[in-house]
């Protein structure tokens, strides 16, 4: 039985969707299978939003496709677990994402004690134990790459990334925004405090004093943060982040679409028409901006409908330092996802000084996508 939910734009689902599908590997025919026989926003009826992706999820499953069945499942409890059906969904996705990393012992599920009960995560590459003498031993720790989506992204969703990371010398942990998931916290001025404590609970299992952050969207500001109030964090590297007038502006609050103005609301615990000013202190000023001594690396999407192209023009002003890529698509730049993919692990390995082999190597696979 299932019970009655508030229904989202439908158009709006549509359209949104298709950078988080594209960041799965879902491609426009797959993802259009689906979407074409989606009627309504129900809570898990015939022809609903979720129980389309669902089925699409259970036909992968049933042919032992975990992984890219978790990606459907994820899609079905998109944007937030408004509803039973959709809460079923998401704890589909994060069974079948068990079942699949079970088979890789490089992954493992770890939890990160905080004052809302533990944060689950994901993490990759943490050496046995603590430092060894010297560090010298191939378990020594490595530096850590933290890895956080925004405001609709299990951290199932990136996972994955984390089988690739030793090749590049890094050990990785991923992890969800406060309210996503399985993360406990709201979102609110306390969520920075989220990204140190992850680095407490791996500290003796990675090089913490140099950390990296991969944040997305809502997530990079929260990395912003974090580096003014934690020295380990040596680099940010974000896509689509907020800054300060998506907090303050009121103008341009009466143009961000519905299904993020709710999907805000819900992770900050509050209504819709509260939303804007219980975020309001997350806003980073130039002064704060400019405290702000580590590399900042961004990709900003030039007709991004969802952050004002006025929070990019504040970092270009107040960062001591940026690097900016700015791709001609709307927020997550989906035409754009295999560059920003790419771009944005060339730049954490370029910050952290990864292997001069594999930056060149991802520099031509590049430069070959930019010549397309």
């Amino acid at each position: 039985m299932t019970s009655l939910a508030p229904a989202n734009d439908l158009a709006e689902l549509k359209r949104f969707v298709v950078a988080q599908a594209t960041s799965q590997g879902i491609t426009p025919a797959e993802y259009g299978a689906v979407l074409d026989g989606v009627v309504d926003d129900g809570d898990g009826g015939p022809g609903s939003w979720v129980r389309r992706w669902s089925e699409a999820g259970e036909r992968l499953e049933r042919e032992g496709r975990l992984l890219e069945a978790g990606r459907y499942y994820t899609m079905a409890r998109f944007p937030y677990p408004s509803g039973s059906a959709r809460r079923e969904a998401e704890a589909r996705a994060r069974e079948v994402f068990a079942r699949w990393a079970a088979d890789f012992p490089g992954i493992e599920r770890i939890e990160v004690p905080t004052a809302a009960g533990p944060v689950a995560a994901w993490a990759g590459g943490l050496s046995a134990g603590g430092p060894s003498a010297g560090g010298l031993s191939a378990d020594a720790p490595k530096p850590l790459l933290l890895m956080s989506g925004g405001i609709i992204s299990l951290k199932e969703q990136w996972a994955p990334v984390l089988l690739q990371l030793a090749e590049f010398g890094l050990a990785g942990v991923v992890t969800e925004m406060p309210g996503v998931g399985e993360n406990p916290l709201p979102y609110d001025l306390t969520a920075p405090a989220l990204l140190p404590a992850v680095l407490d609970a791996v500290a003796d299992r990675a090089d913490t004093t140099r950390t990296f952050a991969l944040a997305l969207s809502f997530s990079g500001n929260l990395a912003l943060h974090a580096a003014l109030a934690d020295p380990r964090i040596r680099g940010v590297v974000g896509a689509g982040l907020p800054v300060h007038d998506f907090f303050t502006d009121r103008a341009w609050h009466a143009t961000v679409p519905r299904v993020t103005v709710d999907t805000l609301a819900h992770l900050a615990r509050t209504d819709a028409g509260s939303v804007f000013d219980a975020l309001a202190p997350l806003a980073l000023g130039p002064d704060r901006l400019g405290a702000v001594d580590v590399p900042v690396a961004l990709v900003a999407s030039a007709r991004d409908e969802i952050i004002p192209p006025s929070d990019t023009d504040r970092l270009r002003r107040s960062l001591r330092s940026l690097r900016l890529r700015v791709h001609d698509d709307v927020h997550g730049s989906p035409r754009f996802f295999p560059q920003t993919r790419l771009w944005t692990l060339l730049t954490v390995l370029r910050m952290s000084g990864g292997p001069l082999d594999r930056r060149l190597a991802l520099g031509a696979q590049l430069r070959a996508l930019d010549r397309l």
